[in-house]
């Protein structure tokens, strides 16, 4: 499954999850069998037409997130967790709270 995060830079290591608004780059991460299989950064967010994304975690509940389910997207929001691992350990035990719904 493909997750996008906005964050604050390039790097596998101590990039943070940004708002929309003050996003420097997206990650995009393939995660399947309870790993990151491949991470990559773009300066132009992913669009799902060009491939499917499943996921996007935004830094909070109160962004927009009308346009991300439109396109069929399942929006999450951190709770306490600032970084990609931190982020990916959450995902990965389902502690990143939906939004939403």
């Amino acid at each position: 499954m493909l997750i996008v995060i906005p964050v604050d830079r390039e790097g596998a290591v101590g990039a943070k999850v940004m708002p929309l608004l003050s996003v420097g780059t997206w990650a995009l991460v393939d995660f399947d069998e309870g790993k990151i299989q491949s991470l990559t950064f773009h300066k132009e967010r992913p669009v799902s037409g060009e491939t499917w994304i499943d996921f996007i975690v935004l830094a909070n509940k109160f962004e927009n997130y009308m346009p991300f389910m439109e396109e069929g997207m399942m929006v999450l929001c951190v709770r306490e967790e600032e970084t990609l691992e931190e982020i990916m350990e959450a995902f990965k035990f389902k502690e990143l709270d939906e939004v939403g719904f």
